[in-house]
Order: C-alpha cells, then structure tokens, then sequence
C-alpha cells in the first residue's frame, strides 16, 4: 500500500469519527478543513488534521438538558401552589323558566401578601357566584375588588380573611423580554387543575382586544399550549416570575393552535394596584368620537368638498361638550354631505401624529395612549385643519366608566 492511501484512509477515518459525532450530538459542528488533500507528486505530504467536535460535547449538551429539566421542575414546585382555579357561576332560564346554573372555569394566580388574586376579567364577567379552589384543594367564594375590561383583568380576594393563601408570585419587567425565550404557563385547562405547558416568546408587541372592544397593546404571543381554562393564570420565565397573564388564543376549534396571547406585566403593574385601590383603572381619554381615515374614505371626503392633503389619520366626527378636545380647540364635522348612500361628516380635524409619533388610524392612537400616557398628562396632537397641519397641545381627561 502506497503512503498515499495510508493518508487517505486516515482522513476518511477521521470523517467517520466526525459524522458519528454530529449525528451523537445533534449538534452543529464547524467546517472540516482537511488542508486540500496531498499531491500525487509529493508521497511525503502531510495532511491537516480535521476538526472533528468533542465527544465532550454529547455530555455538555445532557447536562444543558438535565439543567433545563431541573429548573422547568423547579419552577413549577415552587410557583403551582400560587395558581388557582375559578368556577364562576351564572343562571340562565330554560324554556320552563327556571334558573338554571352555568359554570365556566379559569385561572389566577396571589399577587401580593394581603391575599390578592389577580385574573382575567372575562374569566368573572357576568358572575353571580365566585369560587376559587386552592393547591389543597380548599375552596372560597371571593369577592371582586376591581375590574378592567378595556384590559382584561380582574382582583379578587377571598372572602374569608383568616385564609392563609400561598406565597404570591413576582412579577418581572417585561420590557426586557426577547423572541426565542423560554416561558412555561401554568392553569386549569379544561378544569385540569395546575397544569403546565412550555414554549417560547413567539412575538412581542402584538394588539389584541379586550371584552369591550377596546385595544391592548404590548401583548405577548406564545407558543405554549393555552387552552379554555387557561384565561388568567401566569406566563413565567424560567426564573418563576410572571411576564404575562395568559387571556386569549387564535383557533378555528377553540383549543390552542400554538398561537396564545398574553397581557404583559408591564400592564398589571399599572392596573392592578388601581383596581386595589380604587376599583377600576382611569384610562386616558381625548373626549372625542372619530373615524379612521383610510385611502377609500379620504377619497368620499374629497369628493364632498374637503381639503384633505393625507390618506391616513383620525377624522375627529365630533367632541364632547367641555371634554379634553373640546378644551384643546380640536374640531369636529361642521356639517353632513350626502353622496350617493353615505352621509359624508365634513369639516373636522384629522389627527396624524401625537407627541411627534405618527398615527394612522384609532388603533394606533389608543395604544400610544394606553401605553405611554396617563390622565392628566398634556400630549401634543399633529392635526390637519382645512388642509394646513398645526401641533394643538391636548390635557388628557379620564375616560367614563362604562355603564352596567
């Protein structure tokens, strides 16, 4: 056998070593630089030693799982006793006309040592009757302290004051979440008390509505597995605090199609201590009804008469007598012009930006509101008035509460 052939067996056994290792390990493995092979006018080349991954590696990798299993575990044995489940009651009359009771399920989860549990609000809506039932299987009637719809959250507190409730879970910043993070969400699905699902954070900044209709912005999309009874149980990190409270899913069937949605804890660090104290959350408000302007709508307005120099905004319809806009000098339609079918309101301000962000349409608007403001706080709007745009600084006024 040439010398030749003793260097090219020896790189190809170097191969083998090198794509069992890969397929061992499952790992991706560097580029192989086997040097260009030796020259059949040089039996005395030497060849560079591939590269070839550890077999370390394999074990590294089984203790990166082991880790991972250890701490999902952990988590969940520190934080599921914190997790509760809520039976809400309702009565509906039959065709007899007797009362007859429907239950629905959820989850929540202590926010605090003085026994608050925070929830959605859809999951109590509409109850008569509220009961959680504990880690140890003990249940309560509680009382509601205070609701959110434009949110979707809910407090509420066990009626019976010498309960000794479970540590409460903290709730991190999510503003430093990141896609690709581990999350795990813990619940009641379909009454399957504390029960935890895994994934990721699909998506950040996703808009989603509440029971009212109202925008909610900053939600967090997730993979893991929610399902009906999941409504107002934690997402966590890995370190068991929460990042999110798990509220709605996108399917055609009702059950989790990987695609899950959560308000973010950013959001109830802000809510929840006013439904605490107060009851309810005061939202910002403009006192002013609109219309989002869009390319098709923009061209009805021009055909009615309207100087309208954009194809993207807020039409303002109307103000509310002394209400934030109102007070600001912002203008509503000045009269109603009929083309063909539509009744066309000509004549108001269309607001394009506020606080030099641009705004395309209510939902924008909304969210910057929501998010980034307070009642009481002054925001610039950028309108276009007649066709000129001018900068009209606006006091946020609060939002009424809506009537039952």
């Amino acid at each position: 056998m040439r010398a030749n052939d003793n260097v090219w067996l020896s790189i190809i056994a170097a191969l083998v070593v090198l794509i069992v290792s890969i397929s061992c390990t499952g790992a991706h493995v560097p580029a192989v630089d086997v040097g260009g092979g030796p020259q059949e006018d040089d039996p005395d080349a030497t060849v560079a030693s591939p590269v070839v991954t550890p077999l370390s590696q394999e074990f590294d990798e089984a203790q990166a799982l082991d880790a991972l299993e250890t701490q999902i575990v952990a988590v969940y044995q520190a934080v599921s006793p914190s997790v509760v489940n809520i039976t809400s009651v309702s009565y509906l009359a039959n065709r007899f006309m007797r009362a007859v009771p429907q239950e629905g399920t959820g989850s929540g989860f202590v926010y605090d040592g003085e026994g608050h549990i925070v929830t959605n609000y859809h999951v109590i809506e509409n109850a008569e009757q509220l009961l959680v039932t504990l880690a140890s299987g003990q249940e309560y009637e509680v009382d509601v302290v205070g609701t959110d719809p434009a949110t979707d959250l809910a407090v509420l507190r066990i009626a019976d004051t010498e309960v000794t409730l479970p540590d409460p879970i903290a709730l991190t910043d999510s503003d430093q979440l990141q896609v690709g993070q581990f999350v795990l969400a813990i619940g009641n699905p379909f009454g399957l008390e504390r029960t935890l699902t895994t994934g990721v954070v699909s998506a950040l900044g996703r808009v989603i509505k509440g029971s009212e209709g109202h925008f909610i912005g900053e939600a967090i999309q997730t993979d893991a597995a929610i399902n009906p009874g999941n409504s107002g149980g934690p997402l966590l990190d890995l370190s068991g605090r929460v990042i999110g409270v798990t509220s709605q899913i996108i399917s055609a069937s009702g059950t989790s199609s990987g695609v899950g949605f959560a308000v973010s804890s950013n959001i109830v660090r802000a809510v929840v201590p006013e439904l605490i104290s107060i009851g309810y959350y005061p939202h910002p408000w403009l006192g002013a009804e609109t219309l989002d302007l869009t390319p098709g709508v923009a061209d009805l307005f021009r055909e009615a008469g309207m100087i309208l120099p954009v194809d993207a905004g807020v039409l303002v319809t109307a103000v509310v007598d002394d209400g934030p806009a109102d007070e600001a000098g912002v203008r509503g339609s000045t009269d109603i012009v009929r083309i063909g079918r539509y009744q066309i309101p000509v004549g108001g301000d269309v607001i394009i930006g506020v606080d030099g962000e641009p705004v395309g349409d209510m939902q924008q608007l909304t969210i910057y509101l929501g998010t980034q403001t307070t009642v009481g706080a002054t925001v610039e709007l950028t309108i276009v008035r007649q066709g000129e745009t001018q900068v009209v600084p606006l006091t946020l006024g609060e939002r009424p509460q809506t009537q039952d």
